[in-house]
């Protein structure tokens, strides 16, 4: 989970990028406020979608607000200094609309904030919170709160990188899982159940587990998506890249199955694939302009004899799915110490089947840390 520590450290940051006459920021984006605060509502429970807010006041607390429902349905421990809590439902009574019940509870705060300068995250927040409150003399038009927040996103704070590594290896579990179970006879989603159960086991509580769980062949060399009920046969290749959320961040990595055997012709884009990521890997440094990344991917499978290949060749990972940086060959971002990226190479081809493989990287002061650690291979 976030720490007290991570979190402090993450607002100090925010105050660094703000005007000096910032003495408030209002924080709307779900994300942003676990981000800031490590409050999220769990995905598995009754509240989930519905939101918080976080209020910071510069020198001053960090305030959650919400109704009491969504509160008490926290995914994990939390760090703010107050609590604004408006009762939603009593089990006695009639509820108010829900939204209705987290705007009643910042407008009780409204005194505090409303003749100071401040932030609010507009593109998060409803028009309701911007009108009705009558914030906008109050809100300053040279800070872009939500655009900062995404922008300090992309360095991850170290128990960032301890959460991530627990989603990484629940990843990994379910990898071993799906070396020992593909075969013939087996459908995709008994794969996903078996591999739901091996997460969730390493992680010791629950999380989501989503992304593509699909058999590919000759005849269908590129499919993705949940689970279907197909059943797996000898020449098929399974594609599993799935990721693994544990309050609000995630893992995101891939392998391909052989069903059996793998014919020369699967082994060898299989092995052009990985020769591209290991390729690739040698680029992953801060600085480093993305498109460079994926070029030098694209060019080692061309150069196979696999071209010209143009395809997304990783992204940016953490809170959302993808996120920057975006590595790609026209990206104009570049590769900061702190980024948690991916490496995809892929080969789609007619008559042969599909493969994607897929690992996760810390990019470091000097280079990267593998974070992902499953096994790569058509055979285990």
């Amino acid at each position: 989970m976030l720490t007290s520590e991570g979190c402090q450290k993450r607002r100090k940051r925010l105050w660094e990028l703000a005007p000096s006459h910032i003495e408030w920021m209002l924080v709307c984006d779900p994300r942003h406020v676990n981000y800031l605060s490590g409050f999220s509502v769990h995905p598995l429970s009754f509240s989930h979608e519905e939101k918080t807010f976080l209020l910071l006041e510069k020198n001053g607390p960090a305030t959650l607000i919400g109704d009491n429902f969504t509160i008490r349905s926290a995914a994990s421990e939390f760090h703010v200094d107050k609590q604004i809590v408006e009762q939603w439902y009593d089990h006695k009574h009639s509820v108010i609309n829900r939204d209705d019940a987290l705007f009643n509870a910042l407008k009780s705060i409204l005194p505090e904030i409303q003749n100071r300068s401040g932030a609010i995250e507009s593109r998060a927040a409803s028009w309701k919170v911007v009108s009705e409150l009558n914030l906008q003399k109050s809100c300053s038009d040279e800070f872009d709160l939500g655009n900062s927040i995404r922008f300090l996103r992309r360095q991850k704070e170290k128990d960032e990188i301890e959460l991530l590594s627990e989603c990484m290896k629940a990843c990994d579990a379910g990898h071993a899982k799906a070396a020992e179970i593909v075969r013939e006879g087996i459908s995709e989603f008994e794969i996903y159940l078996e591999v739901q159960k091996a997460v969730l086991t390493q992680a010791g509580r629950t999380g989501l587990v989503y992304g593509d769980f699909r058999a590919v062949n000759a005849e269908l060399p590129k499919a993705g998506g949940l689970p279907t009920d197909y059943i797996l046969k000898q020449g098929d290749l399974f594609i599993m890249d799935y990721s693994v959320v544990l309050e609000g961040y995630r893992s995101d990595f891939t392998n391909t199955y052989a069903v059996g055997t793998p014919s020369a012709d699967q082994q060898h884009i299989f092995d052009h694939c990985l020769n591209a990521m290991h390729a690739a890997e040698i680029f992953l440094e801060p600085n480093r302009a993305c498109s460079e990344v994926a070029n030098e991917l694209s060019q080692t499978l061309e150069k196979a004899g696999h071209g010209p290949q143009v395809n997304h060749a990783g992204h940016g990972l953490g809170l959302g799915h993808p996120e920057p940086p975006i590595i790609v060959p026209e990206s104009q971002d570049q590769l900061l110490s702190g980024d948690v990226v991916t490496l995809e190479p892929a080969l789609y081809v007619q008559g042969i089947g599909g493969v994607r493989i897929e690992h996760n990287y810390l990019i470091t002061e000097d280079g990267f840390e593998t974070l992902s650690h499953h096994n790569i291979a058509l055979t285990q």
